[in-house]
């Protein structure tokens, strides 16, 4: 598959928290950037579901709330896992901010090899 992402991303390895048997239970996010993120889930997710997403930055700040999309959806091979790829459709109000302040950190770190 060919990368699309117009955003540099970073791993991000984090279980995602949802509903007991919904199609987030037994999620957890891959990959985080300025554009949407990527997760692996055991239950396939329609295409253009819209999903409401709160994204916790840091253990001090105030998390951001943005609604994301799913733009696709691949089998992982050998498994009965599906990554999926989520785009960041509509970053609610304060939100953008945080997530431009992360990402200007995490990108500082990245070009200073820490």
């Amino acid at each position: 598959m060919r990368n699309k992402r117009k955003n540099l991303r970073f791993d991000c390895l984090v279980p995602v928290e949802g509903r007991a048997g919904g199609p987030f239970d037994h999620t957890k996010t891959v990959d985080f950037s300025k554009g949407g993120l990527g997760f692996v889930s055991r239950q396939k997710v329609p295409l253009n579901r819209e999903i409401a997403i709160e994204i916790d930055l840091s253990r001090q700040g105030e998390p951001a709330f943005v609604i994301g999309k799913v733009r696709w959806v691949d089998r992982i091979v050998n498994s009965d896992d599906f990554r999926i790829g989520v785009s960041f459709e509509n970053i609610l109000q304060g939100s953008k901010s945080r997530l431009q302040e992360y990402f200007r950190v995490r990108k500082a770190f990245l070009m200073a090899g820490v």
